[in-house]
């Protein structure tokens, strides 16, 4: 059976950089970071002190307020994503079968804020205390559930939870959809909003937090010797995929191909990836294999780049296994968590919605507060300044806690 093509009709972003896409992409190519001191909840008992928060968001502009309440704020960051990214691929316009229209997300953690509130509710007054929205508000596959109420979807609908990979398998697996014709559009990406007290709480015990509360801009640095762990983000991004034929019939704006997926498990550890990167670079061959490509046809990585001790390292050897000398000698790499904050379930979304803008626009987002280079990070990770270059092709990395791992791989239309 022959495999159809499969494109990005539209884009939603919700991040720390900004409220839809344009205002975080034009954040993303200035090298302006959205962490700030956390004003969600009273940190001062934390180690951390810090988060990449959406700032501004009003849920009320996407839902009625009688409705905000059954929603936890990663549906509600799901629902607003999708909506732009409805909206720009102009689906609402189209003649789609809806049982042909599916809806996968990435989500990592999912309600823990409404969680943490009728546990307390719980605490201080009862079971009786405990909402009926709970349960709906709180689960995962509400994410895509809702989704797939507002806009109508009959196809396919689920929640991947994998960690930090979670919206990348999400991306890949869509594209499986569309490609072997399960359905024909596939609306994907991650959502999450895990900045509570325990999910804070969680991360410090782990001691994989930045500590830097004194220059929250600053906290985020991948691949530079002063890091100290990750920044938490929150967001939800959503992309539009549909088959290239189907694009190409109705006239819709097309911003890139996908044409690659690899994934893998490094059977390791439980947090820790595996030192000599073997997972990663099982799945960003697999990923350059499945696109038809050589390494060196490849002009800019998406790193994961959590700007941990353990990831940046090993990530940036593993880049260099992959594409040998060429990791040194054309390859540009970035990590825009220096920017965004680690957006887990999320992350590999907004990620690969900035690959596919640099495509478009021919311009790499930079690693920004890399000042001094760990000993062995020493790849062109686009220091501090975006970068003018040509992108023909862009790959996408996401590893997660219990070693998995996955790349996306785009490219223009050929």
């Amino acid at each position: 059976m022959t495999k159809r093509r499969v494109v990005v009709t539209g884009l939603g972003i919700l991040s720390p950089l900004g409220n839809n896409t344009q205002i975080t992409w034009d954040a993303a190519k200035a090298g302006k970071s959205g962490v700030g001191q956390i004003t969600r909840f009273d940190a001062s008992a934390f180690a951390t002190h810090i988060a990449a928060e959406v700032k501004g968001f009003t849920p009320e502009s996407f839902l009625e307020p009688k409705e905000v309440k059954k929603h936890d704020l990663f549906s509600q960051f799901a629902i607003a994503a999708a909506q732009e990214a409805w909206d720009d691929s102009s689906l609402g316009s189209s003649s789609y079968d809806k049982r042909r229209i599916g809806c996968i997300l990435g989500i990592g953690i999912g309600g823990i804020s409404v969680l943490e509130k009728y546990h307390q509710a719980y605490l201080e007054g009862g079971p009786r205390k405990i909402s009926p929205f709970l349960i709906p508000a709180m689960i995962s596959n509400l994410g895509p559930g809702n989704i797939a109420i507002r806009f109508g979807l009959q196809g396919i609908n689920f929640t991947i939870t994998s960690a930090c990979t979670s919206a990348t398998h999400a991306i890949g697996e869509s594209c499986r959809m569309i490609a072997e014709g399960v359905q024909d559009v596939m609306v994907t990406g991650g959502a999450e909003a895990a900045i509570t007290p325990v999910g804070i709480g969680g991360f410090c015990a782990l001691k994989a937090l930045s500590t830097r509360n004194d220059a929250p801009e600053k906290a985020s640095r991948p691949f530079d010797r002063d890091r100290d762990g990750f920044v938490m983000g929150e967001g939800a991004v959503v992309l539009t995929l549909e088959s290239l034929d189907s694009a190409k019939a109705r006239g819709a704006k097309i911003y890139a191909e996908v044409i690659g997926y690899g994934t893998s498990c490094d059977a390791y550890h439980i947090t820790s990836p595996c030192p000599d990167g073997a997972g990663a670079v099982a799945c960003m061959s697999d990923a350059i294999k499945s696109a038809g490509l050589r390494p060196d046809d490849v002009t800019y990585v998406n790193a994961h780049g959590t700007s941990t001790p353990a990831n940046d390292s090993s990530e940036s050897a593993a880049i260099k296994s992959v594409f040998g000398g060429y990791a040194k000698e054309g390859l540009l790499v970035s990590s825009t968590k220096s920017m965004t904050g680690h957006l887990l379930g999320a992350a590999g979304a907004i990620e690969a919605a900035f690959s596919v803008l640099a495509i478009r626009d021919n311009i790499v987002p930079p690693t920004i507060n890399l000042d001094n280079p760990q000993e062995g990070c020493d790849l062109d990770y686009v220091a501090n300044t975006a970068r003018k270059a040509e992108v023909k092709v862009a790959m996408s990395n996401s590893f997660g806690f219990g070693g998995t791992n996955a790349s996306v791989v785009f490219s223009r239309v050929r």
